[in-house]
């Protein structure tokens, strides 16, 4: 097929030997399966600020560092210059939470190169050698469901520990391959300890793992594996190996519990509200 544009760097670089075909074209970005030497791999090309509909909440961004106080001034004050320099950080967050997650054993696609927004990294495909399907494209047996939610909620705690929450975990940004789930799609990861908003989207990311395999296995609906470990995360508990048991027990502290139901209400509104954008989006 014809290379994109945005690739024609990393070919001419030797990172890239041919571009394959087209895998998808998303909100944010476009995924082409590309041959590096004897290695198939793909190629995430972001698309440019004006091109795509996701738009970069201040819920997200919150807590990151911009190491160059002139870029972070132009940032702040939305110049042409600090709308290309936050575009180049939207994109490196993915990039920079790809390696720490690679890193701490949590299972994501292995990033091999970052250039001019495009991130070359490993392809996920199944036991034929195919590319992965999505896990909102499969039907699943109560046990496989169960088997699968506790494998990704190992893999919520693993990024927890590495300091670090997706922010938008569902089904529809998990592959699965011969082993099981893979996590994908990271720009809006978010830096747990700097992010106000941490434990809104840590309860948020797993009740959308409850709701899906819930479908499947209902029990799962009753689990309060959010609150569980969000609370062994702010006591310092939390480790990789930490024994989860998916029910929480709320103390009595009328200011700390008012709180606590305050974000349970948030995130209740907020999956009511994607639940409705999934069902006007899920046939265009």
């Amino acid at each position: 097929m014809k290379t994109p544009k945005r690739i024609e760097p990393l070919i001419q670089d030797g990172f890239i030997d041919e571009v394959i075909r087209q895998l998808m074209s998303g909100k944010e970005a476009s995924v082409y399966v590309v041959r590096c030497g004897e290695e198939i791999r793909c190629a995430k090309v972001y698309k440019e600020a004006n091109k795509r509909s996701f738009r970069q909440s201040t819920d997200y961004t919150e807590g990151r560092k911009v190491k160059n106080s002139r870029r972070a001034r132009a940032m702040e004050k939305g110049t042409r210059y600090g709308r290309k320099a936050q575009e180049e950080s939207w994109q490196s967050a993915e990039v920079d939470a790809l390696y720490r997650l690679a890193a701490a054993g949590v299972r994501v696609p292995k990033p091999h190169h970052f250039h001019e927004g495009v991130l070359l990294m490993d392809l996920v495909t199944d036991s034929n050698g195919h590319a992965a399907p999505r896990l909102s494209e499969l039907v699943l047996t109560a046990e496989l469901a169960r088997e699968y939610h506790r494998a990704l909620i190992t893999q919520v705690v693993r990024m927890l520990c590495a300091g670090i929450i997706h922010g938008d975990l569902s089904e529809y940004n998990v592959l699965v391959d011969s082993s099981g789930p893979v996590i994908i799609d990271l720009p809006q990861a978010i830096d747990a300890s700097a992010n106000n908003q941490a434990c809104k989207m840590l309860l948020r990311d797993v009740e959308n793992l409850a709701i899906y395999f819930g479908q499947f296995a209902p029990e799962l609906l009753t689990t309060s594996y959010g609150m569980e470990i969000w609370s062994l995360y702010q006591s310092g508990q939390l480790h990789q190996d930490s024994v989860l048991t998916g029910h929480f027990e709320r103390i009595e502290k009328p200011v700390n519990l008012q709180s606590v139901l305050r974000e349970i209400d948030d995130t209740l509104k907020e999956e009511e509200a994607r639940k409705r954008y999934r069902a006007l989006h899920a046939h265009q």
